[in-house]
């Protein structure tokens, strides 16, 4: 007990005494009261002023794109660093002497099939589909019926979670070296030029080097230890504790004298995983110890470098989430696929793993694009403080654009696996994490990919199979037995890795239709798939993926749209709705409305290229698009209504802009068509409005929604839209206020969005870091989707560029729907130069393009393969 209070002391104070070899030789026996402790890693750590470094260390990106710090980590959530590539990701705290690695593996979830064989992915059972279908007729009625087109609530409709699960970590690798004495000259920091975390410090007359990466093109993660002058390291010990008791213990084993290997379980039952962590050394000896019959660590002694490989993996599988597997998602016991990963591992050398990796990352990153915002470094102080002298509308562009890179990064990290990005991307500590830590799809995963396309990140493939092989499997299930519609499939706001795509809420809970009730998730997740084509251009992939996924989804809501039976106006309307997250239960809302047209267009827009000979669906879907709702109203005090009953409140500050998704990321409203869209029935009168009135009514509701500190809590992706917005509007000002707002309340020390950011340890929200790069290129160039390809693409240079602030810069590399490249650059706040190049297989050959600058149109062409031109008279 005596090494473990020393220890303890040592995580309070850097002067304190380090682990000694006895300790770490007998790990085992310390592993429960060590986890323990390290649940209070949120203690504010302080360190003498003689231990910190006072610049940005050597090793630091001289271009500053980075975070670093001069003090430890504390709260896993505001000050952890993160690593991965898409199979595995890692939170870095950055030690010294003890470095306690928090570890994930993708797919590694609680709950589904594995903890219920019976689980149905919150479906109606299908002898419940009778009373279900009745039930919706009574609904819908009900709804007509009333006066104001409303009813109480879907209860019945719903179901109890059952075992939805959750993303779950993966334990942490304990590092530990046998040092003692005073320590100076910390650092950590993360090289987003590299993909790499790192901490250096002096102790024992010696600089000691952390590095951890997790490599793509190796599936591998890898921790490194090494001395500035190539000493001989102290005695070495690596470890994995599990810090969360709510997961049964695993088993820890040495498979040889150089290998951990960890086998556990998810649950009793649950889903199996294994970690492998192969050590090498550069000199020395490297022995693996078991301790007990279930624990073992590897100890290194006499080395002048260190490092550990470690994969991990479980036996869930996307492809067997299907009727023909019995939806068991059970895939191969993990230990064969991760043997060749590991063995690849050991047989490289560290360097030459490391150079494949960062040249991973700079391909992946910076290799086709890249953004500067004039900005100049701080490399003299560390970004925590940058962070806290950071203030609204004063800005600082440095932090602007680490933030950006940041985003970039980490869903690149998050996105390049087998599945897409959750909402903390791959990063979660918790048995029971936030909100699942699963795909929340009424704005949150849509945030995640805001920035993908436009930046030429091409890290979207895992949610197009995971849509694939998860959602419509089991969606064609809920598409029948809760709304009797036997053709396509439909999904739901909440969804796990097992397909869980029923309304998650259940009798007894309350009003759970504010996010149960949401039909048109896959309709959004749509757009995306539609936007990799018009990025893209890629037919062969639209043929084999996409298409079918979206003539699917518009299949189901072909069926799913009914006569509207309360205003009696001839128009289709899906009943019941709600806008995400809030009531009313009612009737045509605008947000469902205005995304089952866009959908449409796109069905129209790709069929041609889609290779279908169904020309029949094809005019049903132009058909049945005529005589929709476009959900597009003016209210009573100037709004542009959020639901066909004028019930909008003017002190309405809800955290969604739901009925302003057609203003961004759609396009309903930012590229309004009179002829398409104008006219309608409002009490017996007919109605034209033109774009300038649906701009103006969008314009008072963004207003009136204000700044994004409204009800539930506080998040940072509800002021990232509100930013897209203004900017999508072309106001600068707003557009830099929610901006800079969103750093200031809700970004963490580590730059991570804080959910509810005044809590002793809040909750990581990964959304408004994905979305914030976003915004900012929604400020700087703008060419939004149009209904029809007959309709020229315009492009607006610098629409809401804050002038003062983001001065001089450029932005390279940018891609637009239709198939063509766009660089800018900028200087005292006014463009110098932008060209653009067409690809060699544009979407639309012979398609107008024009070119807009502050309201006046600057140039204009006609696309043709690898057409390019360069404007500068602005």
């Amino acid at each position: 007990m005596a090494k473990l209070q020393a220890l303890q002391a040592l995580r309070d104070s850097a002067s304190a005494s380090w682990l000694d070899s006895e300790f770490t030789t007998s790990l085992s026996a310390y592993l429960h009261q060590f986890t323990m402790r390290l649940k209070t890693l949120g203690v504010n750590v302080m360190i003498p002023t003689a231990v910190i470094s006072a610049a940005a260390p050597s090793g630091f990106p001289a271009s500053g794109n980075g975070l670093w710090y001069n003090t430890p980590a504390g709260f896993w959530s505001k000050t952890y660093l993160p690593v991965g590539n898409g199979y595995l990701a890692a939170m870095v705290p950055g030690g010294m002497a003890v470095e306690t690695t928090q570890l994930n593996i993708e797919s590694l979830w609680s709950g589904g099939p594995f903890q219920d064989p019976t689980y149905n992915g919150g479906n109606i059972q299908p002898s419940g589909a009778t009373a279900a279908h009745l039930a919706m007729e009574s609904i819908r009625a009900s709804i007509f019926a009333d006066s104001t087109g409303e009813i109480d609530n879907v209860e019945v409709l719903t179901t109890a979670p059952g075992a939805y699960g959750s993303y779950v970590g993966a334990g942490y690798l304990i590092s530990s070296l046998d040092l003692s004495g005073s320590v100076s000259n910390f650092a950590r920091w993360l090289d987003l030029d590299e993909g790499v975390a790192r901490s250096t410090w002096t102790q024992s007359n010696e600089t000691f080097v952390r590095e951890t990466f997790c490599s793509h093109p190796s599936e591998a993660c890898l921790h490194h230890i090494s001395t500035a002058s190539n000493a001989t390291l102290p005695n070495t010990t690596f470890a994995w504790a599990l810090l969360d008791s709510g997961l049964p213990a695993p088993n820890i084993t040495c498979f040889d004298s150089r290998t951990l290997q960890i086998r556990g379980s998810a649950g009793e039952p649950g889903m199996l995983y294994e970690i492998l962590g192969h050590v090498q050394s550069t000199q020395g000896s490297v022995n693996c110890v078991p301790l007990d019959a279930t624990n073992a660590t590897i100890s290194v002694t006499g080395a002048t470098e260190t490092w550990i490989s470690w994969v991990g993996g479980t036996e869930y599988s996307m492809d067997a989430g299907n009727a023909e597997n019995n939806f068991s998602f059970k895939g191969a016991d993990p230990h064969q696929a991760l043997i060749p990963l590991v063995n690849t591992a050991a047989n490289g050398s560290y360097q030459d793993t490391l150079a494949t990796h960062i040249d991973d990352i700079n391909s992946t990153l910076y290799g086709q694009f890249s953004l500067s915002l004039g900005q100049v470094p701080q490399l003299d102080i560390p970004t925590d403080q940058i962070r806290a002298a950071y203030l609204v509308d004063t800005g600082n562009p440095y932090l602007e654009w680490v933030t950006f890179n940041l985003g970039r990064y980490m869903l690149a990290s998050s996105a390049r696996g087998t599945l897409p990005a959750n909402l903390q991307g791959k990063w979660a500590k918790d048995v029971n994490s936030p909100w699942g830590a699963d795909y929340h799809s009424n704005i949150n995963i849509q945030m995640n990919y805001w920035s993908a396309e436009m930046s030429n990140l091409n890290v979207a493939g895992s949610l197009f199979d995971y849509i694939e092989k998860t959602w419509a499997p089991r969606g064609a299930m809920t598409a029948q037995v809760l709304y009797n519609i036997s053709r396509g499939w439909v999904t739901h706001d909440e969804v796990n890795i097992f397909g869980h795509t029923g309304m998650k809420g259940g009798p007894g809970g309350g009003n759970t239709a504010q996010w149960a009730d949401y039909p048109e998730s896959a309709v959004w997740m749509m757009l995306h798939v539609w936007d990799r084509f018009a990025y893209s251009n890629d037919v062969e992939w639209w043929r084999a993926q996409g298409w079918p996924l979206l003539k699917s989804v518009a299949s189901f809501h072909l069926d799913k749209l009914i006569p509207d039976e309360h205003f009696n106006d001839g128009t289709l309307v899906v009943a019941p709705c709600n806008s995400p997250e809030q009531v009313p239960i009612t009737l045509a809302c605008a947000h469902a409305q205005q995304l089952i047209w866009q959908l449409f267009n796109a069905v129209e827009k790709g069929f041609n290229a889609s290779g279908d000979t169904d020309v029949a669906f094809l005019e049903e879907v132009q058909t049945k698009r005529a005589q929709m709702d476009k959900g597009l109203r003016i209210g009573w005090w100037g709004q542009l209504q959020e639901w066909k009953v004028d019930l909008d409140s003017p002190t309405d500050t809800h955290r969604h802009l739901s009925h302003l998704i057609g203003l961004y990321p759609g396009y309903a409203i930012t590229s309004y068509d009179v002829d398409l869209q104008g006219g309608l029935v409002v009490n017996g009168t007919n109605i034209t409005y033109t774009k300038e009135d649906i701009i103006d009514a969008a314009t008072s509701s963004l207003i009136h929604r204000g700044n994004g500190t409204g009800p539930d809590a506080d998040a940072g992706w509800e002021k990232v839209w509100r930013a897209a917005c203004w900017a999508q509007l072309g106001n600068a000002s707003e557009f830099y206020h929610e901006l800079t707002y969103t750093i200031y309340e809700d970004f963490g020390p580590n730059l991570f969005s804080l959910y509810d950011p005044g809590d002793t340890d809040p909750i990581f929200q990964i959304d408004a870091n994905l979305g914030f790069p976003g915004a900012v290129l929604n400020s700087l160039l703008q060419a939004p989707d149009v209904a029809s390809p007959e309709k020229s693409i315009k492009i607006t240079l610098f629409p809401a560029l804050p002038q003062d602030k983001w001065k001089s810069g450029h932005l390279k590399g940018a891609r637009v729907r239709g198939g063509f490249i766009v660089d800018l650059e900028w200087d005292e706040g006014t463009p110098t130069m932008v060209a653009l190049t067409v690809d060699e297989n544009p979407l639309w050959p012979s398609r107008s393009v024009e070119v807009i600058y502050a309201g006046k149109t600057v140039g204009s062409f006609v696309t043709e393969p690898n057409f390019s031109t360069t404007i500068q008279n602005f």
